[in-house]
């Protein structure tokens, strides 16, 4: 599979450098759609050869793709063809991988690059299917495309289950949010600083009433929420709760009002319960690779991170230079020095990459520069004379964060277990400066 990648990737690069002027390639652009796509042939001198092709998002529209474009070469005499797609949501990739496993050279280029050279074609600014798809083909002519990333299924399956978690997350931070702000703030505030522990959650969906806990004995109260044998933090915790009741100052409870929480607690508990499967899935998942127990050794960096990581990265070497690694996880400098000079610009990280990666690598900076010896000197020496500075300290992990990234995609390459001297090898003061 990696010599797949590796042919693959050679190709593209191929392409990009001879796309421009080439007398070789028919160039087809696709505008994805969920149902039917728009599709445009031209070549990289800018000829039109065929606009206007709709077909269905079924094997039989791929069929007739192929078969148009097949006819095409051969008319036209041409013996290249590269296909080209914006990414639509995931529409566009069961024709991507249709296209891979048919032997063809399919690109990406981004959104951004297509509503930036909309206005190009013909100096208007409509938008029309057959437009857009001519607007990819001439993205490709000039060899602003993308690579398709085609990654191993194990890699796709572990992507697809840190968006599922990703998902979950937020919809676990909704309810509790919900929870919080809806039930416990109008009928038990007193409740809300106990909210995190253990027991609150039995308590909102077994018993949401202070007036009907303050008419309990603790022994009755204890019985109706946890049936089972407790703790001790358990037991404070309960005692507490149960001691705040009749002081409470919430609003009245109607009927609907237990009711309300013990959906609500159920359905948080489910999701949590769903978060814990998942978690256990992708690291059965990641323990397959070789890579995994890599990234484990890094300082910081735990089964989340790494996981993220490793799904953020799939095949090592596709990317060539670190710069590329940071650029994929938007650590890449960026600056506006129009009209100004170059010392009074202020580069800052860019952030159009991976918004959750760059987070899980922050926070793996944040534990490493706290409790491991070797990070925690790196990061006092990299603060040294700059104490006095506004937001060094992140500025610093953000350094950090980016240090970590280049460690774990070379540790990725060379299938080696970290070592403490990589810390001091290849400083990333050129891709994320200390201003």
């Amino acid at each position: 599979m990696d010599e797949v990648h590796g042919i693959r990737l050679l190709e593209f690069r191929q392409l990009k450098r001879e796309i421009r002027g080439s007398r070789q390639h028919l160039i087809v652009g696709i505008d994805v759609a969920k149902e039917r796509h728009n599709a445009f042939f031209g070549t990289a001198t800018g000829r039109t050869v065929h606009k206007g092709l709709v077909f269905d998002n079924t094997i039989e529209g791929f069929q007739k793709l192929l078969a148009l474009t097949e006819a095409l070469k051969v008319q036209y005499v041409l013996t290249q063809v590269v296909f080209g797609l914006e990414p639509t949501a995931n529409y566009h990739k069961p024709l991507g991988e249709h296209l891979i496993k048919c032997g063809h050279t399919v690109v990406l280029v981004s959104a951004t690059a297509v509503k930036n050279n909309r206005s190009l074609l013909d100096g208007r600014w409509d938008k029309h299917d057959t437009k857009d798809s001519a607007n990819v083909a001439d993205l490709i002519s000039q060899g602003k495309c993308l690579y398709y990333d085609y990654p191993d299924p194990r890699i796709r399956d572990l992507r697809g289950l840190l968006a599922l978690k990703r998902r979950l997350k937020k919809e676990e931070h909704s309810l509790r949010v919900r929870i919080r702000n809806q039930l416990l703030a109008q009928y038990f505030p007193e409740m809300d600083r106990l909210f995190r522990c253990a027991t609150s959650l039995a308590v909102i969906g077994r018993c949401l009433n202070p007036s009907m806990i303050a008419g309990m004995e603790f022994d009755e109260f204890r019985r109706r929420v946890v049936p089972g044998r407790l703790d001790m933090p358990q037991q404070k915790q309960l005692s507490a709760i149960w001691r705040m009741a009749p002081e409470s100052i919430g609003c009245h409870a109607g009927d609907a009002v237990p009711f309300e929480g013990q959906v609500m607690a159920s359905k948080l508990h489910q999701v949590r319960e769903t978060i814990k499967a998942v978690e256990d899935k992708i690291e059965d998942l990641c323990s397959q690779f070789p890579e995994y127990q890599c990234l484990l050794s890094i300082p910081g960096f735990g089964p989340d991170v790494s996981s993220k990581v490793l799904g953020a990265i799939g095949w090592a070497f596709r990317f060539v230079t670190c710069k590329q690694v940071l650029k994929m996880a938007g650590f890449d400098l960026c600056a506006e020095r129009s009209g100004k000079t170059s010392n009074s610009a202020t580069p800052v990280i860019s952030k159009q990459g991976k918004a959750d990666l760059r987070y899980a690598l922050y926070q793996a900076a944040l534990i490493a520069s706290l409790r491991n010896k070797g990070f925690m000197c790196y990061y006092t020496n990299k603060l040294r004379d700059r104490q006095r500075e506004k937001g060094i300290g992140t500025k610093m992990r953000v350094k950090l964060a980016a240090k970590l990234l280049v460690i774990a995609w070379t540790l990725m390459k060379k299938k080696e277990l970290f070592d403490p001297s990589y810390l001091t090898k290849g400083d990333v003061k050129a891709q994320v400066g200390s201003k």
